[in-house]
């Protein structure tokens, strides 16, 4: 007597989305219309011992065009827990429209054997055919979502160069009227506005400002979200006060493209003054940061942090009349929210960066940290190694769906649309592939040659140009951090658990 094979169970999960949270208050919305096709598809493969899940995976006004969405990585963490072994849309899109994206979900689809089926598009993503058509599907689903984005900027575009108001975080001197469509005066805030521009126009000091603006208990712009959540009145700092000392808002001005619009709006700020505070900015140049690391030699940029408040340490200057330059790395909330945030702001950057190069020459003498650091170097290479590999199997499958889609493209703006992709795929490709071969080079220097190559370090920093001597810093520390007061310095070796004490 023959024994009847039972069917398999196949627990199946509905992925429901809409990208709007639009109408999601009805009874019945687009994501319970989505769960209901799902439910009757899987009520239809019964016979197939398809089963639903009762958790619900609904995320409502959430894009599409990226994974940050909390349904979305709840299902894919019940995925890895094994919970799954079916995923039901009612379409390709509700689940991803990034193609990078959707080969990142199907890559892991497939490494826990979890199926995928869309209600009103069929295939079997079990075989090559119908990666393929869903490569394909999905492909078109990216396209209407960039030609609609370029349809928005153009409208959004188009009403700034009107004057109009067209939505934002509302700013301070401005309140947002009913309906979004437009701002109007909040006179109380105007005054702080004009405050704040007659101050630092005498000053000349953001950070002046800044304890200025605390004193007198001045804040940013207070407002309510449409979801009812409170937002800004916060305290200011360096950067939200230079942001509103260029709002060319405040004149009654719209920025599009850099060329300045006439608003519907009033400005708030004579603008006389206005003008007179862009010229004290710019000759202070409030922007030239970025630029100090390379020009004044910053070495421990982005490696120094404060011991008080756990900030980064900036890098910053000094010049005196006799045009000395003195160096200092500043602590980054005594920099930002006002030098008394902090009982020892700054400390003198040549007397650190000594220190740093004498305590790294120094570590030849301990053979403890030096196998460590050694080890830790070649067995983080590693692991960049195995995650290159598989970032590059990912980019060629779908560097291979988007040729696909070239050859089965029915028009030119589709070809075009596809072949713009493929030259992005190849770049990201050729990108990877050359890392690949720098840490292969890297795995290739044992852990011996690294240590006599540390034991060499003064003889070796002595022959170095600057840009290499920040990419050996990087290599070996992961951070220092100061407690001035104290006198205490504590460095931290990259990918080491060790602290050390100096």
């Amino acid at each position: 007597m023959k024994t009847i094979k039972e069917k398999k169970t196949l627990r199946c999960a509905i992925y429901t989305r809409k990208s709007v949270s639009e109408g999601l208050d009805m009874d019945f919305n687009s994501l319970d219309a989505q769960r209901e096709a799902g439910l009757n598809y899987i009520a239809s493969q019964k016979a197939e011992g398809w089963i639903p899940i009762a958790k619900q995976y609904d995320d409502g006004g959430y894009t599409g065009g990226n994974m940050e969405r909390p349904a979305l990585s709840e299902l894919l963490s019940d995925i890895k827990k094994g919970l799954v072994d079916m995923v039901v849309v009612y379409k390709v899109d509700r689940l991803s429209r990034s193609l990078m994206d959707f080969a990142k979900i199907i890559e892991l689809f497939e490494k826990h054997s979890v199926s995928f089926v869309s209600v009103t598009q069929h295939f079997n993503t079990k075989d090559s055919m119908g990666r393929l058509t869903l490569n394909i599907l999905l492909s078109f689903a990216q396209f209407e979502r960039e030609i609609i984005s370029e349809r928005t900027r153009d409208k959004i575009t188009a009403a700034r160069k009107k004057g109009k108001w067209v939505g934002g975080i509302p700013i301070l001197g401005y309140d947002i009227l009913y309906g979004g469509k437009g701002v109007k005066i909040n006179e109380i805030e105007a005054q702080r506005v004009r405050e704040i521009f007659r101050f630092y126009n005498d000053c000349g000091s953001l950070g002046q400002t800044v304890e200025y603006l605390r004193n007198k208990n001045i804040r940013t712009k207070e407002w309510m979200s449409l979801k009812g959540n409170r937002k800004g009145g916060r305290d200011f700092s360096k950067s939200t006060v230079n942001r509103l000392l260029k709002n060319c808002a405040y004149v009654g001005k719209i920025k599009v493209g850099g060329e300045l619009y006439t608003a519907e709006f009033k400005g708030i700020v004579p603008d006389e003054l206005f003008y007179s505070v862009q010229n004290r900015l710019k000759a202070n140049c409030i922007d030239k940061g970025a630029r100090q690391r390379n020009r004044y030699k910053a070495l421990l940029a982005g490696k120094l942090f404060c011991g008080n408040c756990g900030k980064v340490m900036g890098h910053t200057y000094t010049r005196k009349s006799s045009g000395k330059i003195y160096r200092y790395y500043v602590c980054g909330e005594a920099a930002h929210n006002g030098w008394s945030k902090c009982p020892y702001p700054s400390v003198p950057a040549e007397e650190i960066e000594s220190f740093a190069i004498d305590e790294l020459s120094r570590i030849a003498d301990n053979e403890n940290l030096l196998g460590e650091v050694a080890e830790n170097f070649n067995s983080k290479n590693r692991e960049l190694l195995l995650e290159n590999s598989k970032f590059i199997e990912s980019a060629k499958l779908a560097l291979g769906a988007i040729r696909a889609n070239i050859k089965n493209a029915n028009d030119i703006a589709k070809q075009r649309f596809f072949a713009s992709q493929e030259e992005d795929a190849l770049i990201s490709l050729e990108k990877a592939e050359r890392e690949r071969a720098e840490i292969c080079s890297r795995i290739e220097m044992n852990a011996e040659e690294l240590k006599k190559l540390l034991k060499n370090f003064r003889q070796i920093w002595e022959n170095i140009t600057f840009n290499e001597r920040i990419e050996l810093i990087d290599l070996l520390i992961e951070r220092i951090t100061i407690k001035a007061e104290f006198g205490d310095i504590f460095i931290t070796y990259k990918n080491s658990n060790k602290i050390w004490k100096l």
